[in-house]
């Protein structure tokens, strides 16, 4: 029995594995409904302005650069649009909670190395 697309899934290559695609949670979805989005297996984020399905609830700065393709790192920012417009730099080291209301999309940005 050939698996079933799931037309629900918002990417280029829709998922054709039996069952995942209905696991996945849609974080910007969500926020810009309002609601929390549910503890599951995988959840969609968006950086810049590519998709990235993760299996893990939360990411650090570093984790979502690397993600990202954004190298070295260092020489990079990550900011967190909420739900409503306010943006939030993240540090290489600070964890960012998929689950938690409002968290919208990632954006990413070149560290000037002349600013300090």
């Amino acid at each position: 029995m050939e698996p079933q697309k799931n037309c629900d899934v918002e990417n280029d290559n829709p998922q054709t594995t039996q069952g995942i695609a209905d696991e996945i949670i849609d974080i910007e979805k969500y926020a810009k409904t309002g609601q929390k989005p549910p503890k599951d297996k995988h959840y969609r984020i968006k950086i810049d302005k590519e998709k990235h399905v993760v299996d893990v609830p939360s990411m650090t700065g570093l984790q979502l650069l690397e993600l990202a393709g954004k190298t070295p790192p260092e020489r990079h920012m990550i900011v967190q649009k909420l739900h409503g417009g306010k943006r939030e730099r993240i540090g290489l080291d600070e964890e960012v909670d998929f689950t938690a209301p409002g968290v919208e999309k990632f954006e990413t940005m070149a560290i000037d190395p002349t600013e300090g």
